[in-house]
């Protein structure tokens, strides 16, 4: 069992969890191999498998700071290569113009607007428990002005342009890498190659748990290590102290699992393990196990 979250998804309906859904309960929400849990009506069909990592990281980065530098040098060299990749002119005019007004909207418009933002939290405060005895003015938000036309660069003006513009450039991208002209040397000067994404080791993945009581329940803490895009879920056991030893307790893909277990009337140990699975197959070696008095 899993704890309700605002934004928790009923995986029966692809919708938020409504108060008839079947597996909603006031401790939390059931998952399979809970009892009570019940299946969506699709159950039989075959389980899909979470989607793996691809072999090339992004060549975009992260950071934004560093989104900014290489959209700057993305517009400033793109055209240069328009007649060796046999580019569309106005296709590559297009793509600077998304590129500039991206770098405006993240390198200028947002600091502004962040800033405006404090300094109208700062007004709030002021009207509430300043004593300047002046009258207030509100700060009033004024956009930086588009860049102009850089002619020694041959770069045009910055000027608006329709949403998605990230998302142009990134198939923009992937018309220049098709073309017979792209070469290693185009694609380092331009950033387009990205790094290359190193397979973990699973058969050494070993899940850390831990474990808390949380009034009538039991919360098991678990993450995925940094293996998200590999692994598909964790299986769960729990040893009740009854002498049956360890059995399973949930398949659980969500990191955290609330074990709503009545508590037994004299204090008892109960020990929790888990393994990941990928593939319909166990990988890597069982957590060390944790435990818990409950009970009394």
């Amino acid at each position: 069992m899993k704890p309700l979250t605002w934004d928790a998804i009923d995986p029966a309906t692809g919708q938020p969890y409504r108060w008839d859904s079947p597996n909603l309960t006031w401790s939390g929400i059931l998952e399979p191999g809970d009892p009570g849990y019940i299946p969506p009506p699709n159950a039989n069909q075959k389980r899909q498998t979470k989607q793996k990592q691809m072999k090339h990281n992004s060549y975009y980065p992260s950071p934004a700071p560093q989104q900014i530098v290489w959209l700057t040098n993305y517009s400033n060299k793109i055209g240069g290569y328009t007649a060796v990749l046999g580019l569309e002119a106005l296709k590559v005019a297009a793509t600077i113009a998304d590129a500039r007004w991206l770098v405006y909207i993240m390198g200028s418009w947002q600091p502004a607007a962040k800033a405006w933002a404090k300094a109208c939290t700062d007004a709030v405060k002021e009207a509430q428990f300043a004593d300047s005895g002046a009258l207030m003015v509100l700060p009033v938000f004024t956009p930086p002005p588009l860049p102009p036309a850089d002619a020694g660069a041959g770069l045009p003006a910055v000027v608006p342009v329709n949403a998605g513009a990230l998302d142009r450039i990134f198939s923009f991208v992937q018309v220049i890498k098709q073309s017979p002209g792209y070469t290693e040397a185009i694609a380092s000067d331009l950033g387009t190659t990205g790094t290359e994404a190193v397979t973990p080791d699973l058969n050494t993945s070993r899940p850390e748990l831990t474990v808390e009581v949380t009034g009538p329940n039991v919360f098991v803490g678990w993450g995925w290590q940094g293996l998200s895009a590999w692994l598909e879920m964790l299986q769960l056991q729990v040893d009740r102290g009854d002498g049956q030893g360890f059995r399973d307790l949930a398949f659980d893909s969500t990191p955290g699992y609330l074990d709503t277990a009545p508590h037994p009337a004299a204090l008892t140990k109960w020990k929790y393990r888990g393994i990941y699975r990928t593939d319909d197959a166990q990988v890597g070696q069982w957590s060390l196990p944790v435990e818990v008095v409950v009970g009394g």
